[in-house]
């Protein structure tokens, strides 16, 4: 695993959304959850669009085979949710491959299949329908969103039971710096507060309520 997603790997998602407020940065990403709060993913985006099928039907794409080990697949399904654009098929390879999990804006299904995998999937939720014939992929290593997050080929996503976290490729080492800083001060203030220290003070001492804040 390449050193700064390693260090991303370490770090809660909580943790992680007050260094991107600080940063005066949108990485959070509403409303996509796992639903299993053990599964813990960090990588780099493979990004894949999808919309509306067009008069002349196209596919879901067979894009998985070109998704690097280790890489995170964003789907962006445009928050749809009934049709989805994930199943078992490509859990298997996916899980097969060392792909790091999947987000998707929008639905998965066979969720049996991956939680017996063990293969980590966020989405908005799950649903039976398939989206052959009602969806189709737009675009491949493309920006799109998650939610209300601008996603680019190669940033950073971390996921893990709070939620998901973007984090944009150009200011990763600084997110990286105010996380860690931030982690720091939250554990002298719990280390004081197990020694007797009332909260209120080791909150004061260790600037807890202006640690997000944007600087």
């Amino acid at each position: 695993m390449e050193r700064i997603v390693e260090q991303f790997h370490k770090i809660d998602t909580s943790t992680i959304s007050d260094a991107l407020d600080r940063n005066g940065l949108t990485g959070q990403c509403l409303g996509i959850r796992s639903f299993n709060p053990a599964w813990k993913i960090t990588g780099r985006a493979f990004t894949v669009k999808y919309g509306p099928v067009d008069i002349v039907k196209g596919t879901v794409g067979d894009f998985i085979d070109d998704v690097p080990e280790g890489g995170v697949v964003i789907l962006d399904n445009q928050g749809r949710v009934d049709c989805t654009v994930w199943g078992d098929i490509l859990t298997s390879v996916a899980k097969r491959r060392g792909i790091a999990g999947t987000v998707i804006d929008g639905v998965c299904r066979d969720t049996n299949r991956s939680l017996e995998l063990n293969y980590p999937i966020f989405s908005v939720g799950r649903y039976m329908r398939t989206g052959k014939d009602r969806v189709q992929v737009d675009g491949i290593g493309c920006h799109v969103n998650l939610a209300t997050v601008r996603v680019r080929p190669n940033d950073i996503v971390v996921g893990d039971a709070d939620g998901v976290v973007v984090i944009p490729q150009e200011f990763e080492e600084k997110v990286l710096a105010t996380a860690l800083e931030i982690e720091a001060a939250e554990e002298k203030i719990r280390s004081a507060v197990e020694k007797g220290m009332r909260l209120a003070d080791a909150r004061k001492e260790f600037k807890y309520h202006s640690l997000q804040t944007k600087v």
